[in-house]
This record gives structure tokens, sequence and C-alpha cells, in this order.
């Protein structure tokens, strides 16, 4: 199983009261996506740039298309990019996929990661992403707690200095993006306030 379809049965099983925004869970599935090229030889980073192999595609469906969306022409992808590109509408991408599978039900309109809004069938999957979650498996417990997800176990700090410096670098910059659509969010949202004061001021 993937990493990122780990990743969003954790989301969607420990998300308990809180509201994940799907831009969130879109740049950590991209991220997790890379992780998991990266680990099958699929790609490679040269200093930030993602650079494909051009091997065989990998046997998973999403993570085929990833692999088929990489930059193939020099200078290649920084990360980053790659993040924002590649993330674009992805967790609804992933939710189709197990909706399909029927694996989720009971979406509620504009509550699509809320507590309560989708409904995990039990499914050998989704056991053993509450598996890696609980033993604090160092990559998807980062991803998932970059999003506020909390309830796993604290990862190893040796597991942590094992991860390959690629991924360590992978990792950090879903955090900087993260952090980026955060800011995007509270820019948006003061000047919506001060619109607000000068729409109430005029009348």
């Amino acid at each position: 199983m993937t990493t990122a379809r780990s990743l969003l049965l954790v989301v969607l099983d420990q998300a308990h009261g809180r509201a994940v925004s799907p831009g969130d869970l879109s740049l950590a599935l991209a991220g997790a996506e890379l992780v998991d090229l990266l680990g099958a030889g699929a790609a490679a980073l040269h200093e930030d740039r993602v650079v494909p192999d051009p091997g065989a595609a990998p046997a998973d469906a999403l993570l085929a298309q990833a692999f088929a969306a990489l930059r193939r022409e020099k200078p290649y992808e920084p990360v980053g990019d790659w993040l924002w590109r590649r993330g674009e509408g992805l967790a609804d991408t992933y939710v189709g996929v197990l909706e399909a599978e029927g694996a989720l039900s009971a979406r509620r309109r504009g509550r699509l990661f809320a507590d309560g809004a989708l409904t995990l069938a039990d499914s050998p999957d989704r056991r053993r992403a509450v598996e890696a979650w609980s033993s604090a498996d160092p990559v998807l417990v980062s991803l998932g707690k970059e999003m506020g997800i909390i309830g796993a176990s604290v990862p190893d700090p040796e597991s942590l200095e094992s991860l390959d410096d690629s991924v360590t670098l992978v990792l950090a910059a879903v955090g900087d993006a993260l952090l980026e659509l955060e800011g995007v969010r509270q820019r948006r949202t003061i000047e919506q306030a001060a619109f607000d004061n000068v729409w109430r001021g005029s009348n």
C-alpha cells in the first residue's frame, strides 16, 4: 500500500473533531507520492530538483499517474513546484478512488474532511494504515502532524535520523508549502475583513 493511501486513511480515521483542509491534505499527498517514487527508484533528487528514472512505471494506478506527471526536461522541477502542481485537487482524486472501491460512505456536501463527513469501512488497508500510524512510522507521522493530526506515538529519533536525505528534504518542503498555504489563507481573511469594514463604513 502506498504512503499516500495510508496517509488518507489515517487522516479520515484520526481527524476527529477537526476539519482537515483538502488543500493541506493535497499537498501532503503529493509529498507522500514523491517519497514513494524516490523509494521505488522511479525518481531521484538532484539538489532540490526531481529527476525521473526512465524505467517502468509503478504498479499502483495513482502512483503511476504521479510518475507520468514528472517533468522530464532539464532543469527539471523543484520539489516545492511539484507539490503545488501535483497537489492540485489531489485529495478529491484519492477520496474518489476510495469511494469507487466502496471504502467510503456518508459524504456531506461542504464537509469533505470534517469529523463525521466520511465513514471508513473496515478493511485490511485501513488496519495496516492504523498500525503504521500507531507504530510511529516516521514518514506517515511527520506528514500527519504537519497537518495538525495528533494521536500517534512519537517516532524514535533513530528512525528519523535513518531517513534518506531526499526524503527529509521532501518532508521539509511539505512543511514549507503548508505554511505558505496558511499564509495565503490569513492574507485573504485580513483582506476580506478590511473590505467588510469599508463596506460597512460606506453605509
